[in-house]
């Protein structure tokens, strides 16, 4: 899952509780002026075919094959980072296992230039005074190779702001980088894996009227944006200055997870901003270390002990402009009304590198390909047709549904305003969108990439009127765990893609396990995390909302498209609401 957001970032407009739709009467309401304009009827109640939910569910549960494609891409083919040969061999892979279970048009879709592609070969690292000490570390994302062995001093750098350069200067030729202060590990006190309790479902599907988190994101972002613009500098400096490596510490995680040789290597670890542009490149071999292995160096230092460190960090750079590819592959429709309309399924396929990409987002990539097993082995002829996307550059910014979303449903310019510009594309504010006419035909799009936790819900992403839907949906699921459905958001993966567009895309709420604590971009992200019986379980529920909604008379009903320039205008002053209120001066003309 992409780096900018894991958990729910906001609640919008009421709570949904399961119970409550059973009898509502609901309308799709839909803007005048777009190609979804025609006004869908919404059933009262849902035409479920419960014999068929019980032919998935054996199915998907008695006759999985899930953990046999999770080993296949997980300890066969290994970590997938974008751009990668791993993510060559796993798109080839995806598409001719969609293949041979029957699926019709496998192909890999090019959505476009991504930059470097680069993988490690090895890396390991030693102290070597004033004792011999072997550490749990491995190269950062792009980094450069040592080109053999390099030994060097140890010296501690903490680069905050443009004035702590200065220290430094003239003194880092020839010497290992420990960049960044040491934090605190505090014991870990409290469970690494957990699942939701009934109250937390609870609360999740409650009403929150509050900018609290839009409050948030916003002070999230002037931090980043601090941190993005230095981050740059320091990568220049410590190039400039020719330092032999460099050391960075692993993150902390939720409960402390963040410890125990538990290392996290993703964009955070490394030095640079979007180190995969040729243009961006890193001139300096980094590596993220253990915290425990960076704390007892940092003591040491500070106790004014000398420390000697070798190093060996072996990459490949395969080419400065890898495409990026998607696996797309289709079960037809067969209703001469319905059958040009389509509902999609996937998840990412890329990973970072420090594990093989287990529950991020292999979890997800496996389930939605026992998805279309399930559905093919029942030999299910759905009216509409059921399409698979596994997408690439998710953990960079969702480049691979974003890229098939903009050719093929529509898309958004970024703002190139002076305060946008400066920010990636991907966190600009948008203009007007520009719609295709494949952008009608899409009734829904389900996403999974929460790691391996069982489905408990759906988060509605502000769609009110699909709520009654899926209570009817999940209704004879509740004894699988699924209850809850919640009008918040969920941010930070591919259904925002679809979302942007006006297309109806849901992630699933599921239950976090060790995903936040221990799995998340880390070494630990591996088969054995995976839960078996969890991923039978969300592919199961997946196939059936699928179904669903393949086979419902109406597509599944859309919010409003969203209007930036109206969200710009409701921004802006209101008019002067007391009339004995004298204006400032320099607006009196």
């Amino acid at each position: 899952m992409f780096n900018s957001c894991r958990r729910p970032l906001s609640a919008l407009l009421l709570a949904i509780a399961v119970p409550t739709f059973a009898a509502d009467k609901t309308k799709a309401k839909t803007v005048e002026d777009t190609p979804s304009a025609v006004e869908q009827s919404q059933p009262a109640t849902e035409n479920i075919d419960l014999a068929m939910y019980q032919r998935i569910r054996e199915e998907g549960i008695e006759h999985s094959r899930i953990m046999q494609y999770a080993s296949a891409l997980t300890d066969d083919i290994g970590p997938r980072l974008t751009g990668s040969p791993n993510m060559a061999k796993a798109n080839a892979w995806t598409r001719d296992q969609l293949t041979a279970m029957g699926c019709v048009n496998a192909h890999l879709e090019d959505w476009g230039d991504f930059g470097m592609g680069w993988q490690q070969l090895n890396t390991w690292v030693r102290m070597t005074s004033p004792d011999t000490a072997v550490f749990i570390a491995q190269a950062t994302p792009w980094s450069p190779a040592t080109n053999g062995p390099v030994s060097g001093d140890v010296v501690a750098v903490n680069i905050q702001s443009d004035k702590d350069f200065d220290q430094y200067k003239g003194k880092l030729a020839g010497k290992i980088v420990l960049l960044g202060e040491m934090r605190e590990v505090p014991p870990v006190d409290q469970a690494l894996f957990e699942r939701y309790s009934d109250k937390e479902l609870e609360e999740m599907a409650s009403y929150q009227a509050n900018d609290r988190a839009g409050r948030d994101m916003q002070a999230r972002l002037r931090t980043y944006m601090q941190r993005y613009k230095l981050a740059d500098q320091i990568a220049d400096f410590l190039a400039e200055e020719k330092a032999a490596g460099v050391i960075r510490p692993s993150r902390d995680a939720k409960n402390g997870g963040g410890s125990g040789g538990t290392i996290f290597d993703d964009n955070g670890a490394a030095l640079g901003r979007q180190p995969y542009l040729a243009d961006h490149k890193v001139k300096v071999p980094v590596v993220v270390m253990a915290i425990e292995s960076y704390g007892r160096v940092s003591r040491l230092l500070e106790a004014h002990v000398p420390v000697t460190i070798e190093m060996n960090v072996e990459t490949k750079f395969t080419g400065d402009h890898e495409h990026g590819f998607d696996t797309v592959a289709e079960i037809p429709g067969t209703d001469p009304k319905l059958k040009d309309e389509v509902v999609m399924v996937g998840g990412h396929l890329d990973s970072w590198i420090a594990g093989t990409g287990a529950t991020d987002n292999g979890a997800g990539s496996i389930v939605a390909m026992e998805v279309m097993r399930i559905l093919k082995a029942l030999d299910v002829h759905p009216r509409r047709t059921i399409r698979i996307a596994l997408w690439s550059g998710e953990e960079e910014g969702l480049f691979g549904s974003r890229g098939y979303v903009k050719q093929h449903f529509g898309f958004a310019s970024p703002l190139n305003t002076p305060d946008q510009a400066a920010l990636p594309e991907f966190m600009r504010k948008t203009g007007p969108l520009d719609l295709k006419p494949e952008q009608k035909l899409i009734s829904g799009y389900f996403n999974v990439d929460n790691g391996s936790g069982k489905v408990r819900g759906v988060y509605l992403q502000g769609n009110a009127a699909v709520a009654p839907i899926f209570a009817q949906w999940i209704a004879p699921l509740k004894d699988l765990g699924v209850t809850t459905l919640t009008m918040r958001n969920t941010g930070g993966t591919d259904h925002l893609s679809f979302d942007a567009v006006g297309i109806p895309g849901f992630q699933f709420i599921q239950d976090p396990l060790d995903y936040e604590s221990r799995t998340h971009h880390s070494n630990q992200d591996v088969y054995e995390r995976l839960q078996p019986g969890d991923l039978k379980q969300i592919a199961t529920v997946e196939a059936i909302f699928v179904y669903n909604t393949a086979m419902r008379e109406q597509m599944l009903p859309r919010k409003p498209l969203p209007h930036p320039e109206l969200r710009d205008q409701q921004n802006a002053p209101l008019p002067n609401l007391f009339p004995g209120a004298v204006p400032p001066a320099d607006e009196k003309k």
